[in-house]
């Protein structure tokens, strides 16, 4: 995945400087994953959410996209020390990272739909990630209590931020409804 993220991000225009910021980022955000499976979604979780940024928005600066691979909504246990992110790569990036909200804060909507573009495109570019993963969990109580968190935040504020990432949110609210039945 490393591989992938660096070619795409140098395909994407990044100079030297950015994609070695975004390689260190995806390194650092993979140290507490290393404990998985590689077929565990969570493992993969830190480059797929570049690529969703590179490949689905276009090009964003190098601390975007650092803090987008950075930032972990689902699970606690993968979430990095922020003293580690300011060390490891710069204030940037670790003030970025912690503007970014949790899908359990109870203004989620007012914290997304203030942030500037970029960090509100790192948010969903990595929540999406693993909404898109959640059918890897047969959990079908948890299935429902993300389609109601994507329907009542993500969703809308993807919908005002960007086409492409608005398309995905939609795509799997229809995917999520069928399986759910309805």
């Amino acid at each position: 995945m490393a591989g992938s993220v660096e070619r795409i991000a140098r395909a994407a225009g990044l100079g030297n400087q950015a994609v070695d910021l975004v390689g260190r980022a995806y390194g650092l955000a993979m140290e507490p994953r290393r404990v998985l499976d590689e077929h565990d979604p969570a493992f993969l979780h830190p480059g797929r959410t570049i690529l969703v940024l590179l490949q689905d928005v276009g090009p964003l600066s190098a601390d975007v996209l650092a803090a987008a691979a950075a930032h972990e909504s689902e699970e606690a246990r993968f979430r990095l020390d922020p003293s580690d992110v300011r060390r490891e790569l710069g204030a940037p990036v670790a003030d970025l990272l912690a503007s970014l909200p949790l899908p359990t804060d109870d203004d989620l909507v007012e914290r997304l739909i203030t942030l500037d573009e970029g960090a509100r495109l790192a948010a969903l570019a990595e929540r999406l990630d693993h909404i898109r993963h959640a059918h890897l969990r047969e959990d079908p109580v948890r299935w429902r209590s993300l389609r109601d968190e994507v329907s009542a935040a993500w969703a809308p504020v993807a919908e005002r931020t960007h086409p492409r990432l608005a398309d995905r949110y939609r795509a799997w609210l229809r995917a999520i409804s069928r399986r759910l039945g309805g």
